[in-house]
């Protein structure tokens, strides 16, 4: 009982330093890329869903150095579900979102094919006993990622969140970034510590108390920047931040981890197929209407609410 009232503060401490945190690094880099010039799609498509996902990089590649693969694996999978069950469905339901089919039709088949090729690098070992080759193939292919989104972003450019932070100092703005970027990573040790005891306490697996508790914490940046962007009409954002975070947990984030450990994601391929299963549904609705329903989006949520009832059974 002592462990858990000791576990119970930490979580949310540690939930508190990465949320605080992530908002900062997010103000901080979109400022300042918005005052270099950088284009509006880079910073709601990259910069913004980096900066969300830092939670997400700060606690699997902290989890994969202290060699526990478990949480690294499992918060990554439990945040790319909450993304496209918790995170789009929450914002449906706050605003219908209506997106651009094109940014559907560029986007959403990204999504699906990074989640496949996740899929099939978990299936082959690649993540496993060839984890390193593995996590350089996942860091190649995020290059790729990367520099796909920059070209699209010079074909589309937009000065309109350049125009909105003129007035902003560069010194006050990486202020901003350093002290974000020691919130994260703060928060994520502490998120971290308060994991492994919980698991100790309920004798449940590391795995699931990062799939859902630490998964759900580290996915608030997620839920905070969509919700607001749907509450804003703004749906193009609130869409781009979800897919772009999932492909960076991915390729980025699970390909750094498993540089330094094996995942052991055979262990986890039945949250796989649930993953694979919710990207292709989140693909279909979107891409039969362009547009997430209030109803859809209380379906997504229903259906996130089994999925944590599945894991805990």
């Amino acid at each position: 009982m002592m462990d858990l009232l000791i576990a119970l503060p930490l979580f949310f401490i540690g939930v508190l330093f990465l949320y605080k945190g992530s908002d900062m690094l997010v103000d901080g880099t979109s400022h300042t890329a918005a005052q270099l010039g950088v284009s509006s799609l880079i910073i709601s498509v990259v910069i913004v869903a980096f900066g969300t996902s830092t939670p997400e990089f700060a606690i699997s590649v902290g989890a994969a150095i202290q060699k526990h693969a478990d949480i690294s694996a499992g918060n990554i999978l439990g945040s790319c579900i909450a993304n496209l069950l918790l995170v789009l469905g929450l914002s449906a339901v706050i605003q219908p979102i209506k997106i651009q089919m094109k940014i559907i039709r560029r986007e959403m088949p990204i999504v699906t094919l990074t989640t496949l090729i996740l899929l099939v690098f978990s299936i082959s070992g690649l993540l496993d006993e060839y984890h390193i080759i593995g996590g350089i193939l996942f860091i190649i292919l995020f290059s790729l990622f990367l520099i796909y989104f920059v070209r699209c972003a010079k074909q589309e450019r937009n000065s309109l969140l350049e125009s909105s932070f003129e007035g902003d100092s560069i010194l006050k703005n990486i202020i901003f970034i350093i002290l974000g970027l020691i919130g994260v990573i703060l928060g994520a040790w502490i998120l971290i510590k308060s994991a492994i005891i919980m698991a100790e306490v309920f004798h449940i697996s590391p795995f699931i108390i990062s799939l859902s508790m630490v998964a759900v914490g580290t996915s608030l940046p997620e839920l905070v920047v969509s919700t607001m962007a749907a509450y804003k009409k703004e749906a193009d954002i609130a869409v781009g931040n979800v897919l772009g975070s999932n492909v960076f947990n991915i390729f980025l984030i699970l390909g750094a981890s498993a540089i330094f450990i094996p995942l052991n994601m055979r262990e986890a391929l039945d949250h796989l197929v649930i993953l694979m299963a919710v990207t292709i549904v989140a693909f279909i609705v979107l891409y039969t209407g362009n547009i997430i329903s209030r109803l859809e989006g209380l379906v997504f949520l229903v259906i996130y609410a089994m999925f944590v009832w599945y894991i805990f059974l």
